[in-house]
């Protein structure tokens, strides 16, 4: 189910199931952080919770999801999201593998990489109507 949403409490609220699995506080305030920013970013997103994973969507396709382990939080812009930022993920020594980036928790989000990704995704995906390219 992909949900538009205003409010960032009903956000907060629709994902908390994901959240509450960060057990230490920091981090779980750092991912709620980087979800109401993509919302607020790009408010015409839907959200969506599928592989136990909080989900942004564009016209029923994915754009961008996001997963947590203990060292750090994965962003999945799905391989042609990686390939087209992949010399930045390279510049900054970012961590990344075909289909996702890893941000450890102690850093700052790289908020203007997130943002040329999913822009690059919505673009990229505008005549795709499936979930996956």
């Amino acid at each position: 189910m992909t949900l538009k949403m205003a409010p960032d409490e009903k956000l907060l609220d629709f994902f908390a199931p994901i959240l509450g699995r960060i057990s230490d506080d920091e981090y779980r305030a750092r991912a709620a952080e980087v979800l109401l920013w993509v919302h607020e970013t790009f408010p015409e997103l839907g959200v969506q919770i599928a592989w136990n994973q909080p989900m942004f969507t564009h016209h029923g396709t994915y754009i961008i999801g996001f997963s947590y382990a203990s060292k750090h939080l994965s962003v999945a812009p799905e391989q042609a999201g990686i390939n087209h930022i992949s010399q930045e993920l390279d510049k900054q020594g970012i961590s990344y593998t075909p289909n996702l980036f890893r941000l450890p928790w102690t850093q700052e989000p790289p908020y203007e990489l997130i943002c040329r990704v999913i822009a690059f995704n919505i673009e990229d995906k505008a005549e795709i109507t499936s979930f996956w390219r």
